[in-house]
């Protein structure tokens, strides 16, 4: 029974592994980057998020992630397809380079959005984007809450 149980978690070492692995290979970003990705939003863009993630983009926002954080995937499928793949996004753990800018940076946990310096962790919605980036009419400026839906950087 031992023997059996042993083999088992080699078994699921194995598996996960090798999805680690592969999903390596095609969940990676750099922002300017277009060859590499955070995995693919599933369902297509609006012309909202498409308006929103050019605004970001032109206002200097960065978005810090990680290709294996579900919280950074999660928040890019906010976004959608189109718009997921044009998200001013920087991968933290890919390789060195990009692991020693966002170690410069001073990036603690993923996501982490910047704007001008200003900093939110967390996901954030597609609405708090808009209020803290002064997206179309004039809106309230209010800081969005951070919650539980951040990976800490090791």
């Amino acid at each position: 029974m031992r023997q059996a149980k042993q083999a088992l978690l080699v078994v699921l070492s194995a598996v996960a592994v090798g999805g680690v692995i592969s999903g390596s290979q095609s969940n990676r970003a750099v922002a300017g980057d277009s060859s590499q990705h955070l995995g693919e939003a599933v369902s297509p863009s609006t012309p909202e998020q498409l308006a929103l993630v050019e605004h970001l983009r032109l206002k200097g926002a960065l978005f810090y992630g990680a290709w294996w954080c579900p919280h950074c995937f999660h928040q890019k499928n906010l976004f959608g397809t189109e718009a997921g793949q044009r998200l001013p996004y920087v991968e933290c753990d890919k390789d060195d380079r990009g692991r020693q800018r966002c170690a410069a940076a001073a990036i603690r946990a993923f996501p982490t959005w910047d704007l001008n310096g200003e900093r939110r962790e967390g996901v954030l919605s597609l609405e708090e984007l808009k209020i803290w980036s002064r997206f179309g009419p004039a809106a309230p400026r209010t800081k969005p809450q951070s919650g539980s839906t951040t990976t800490a950087v090791p």
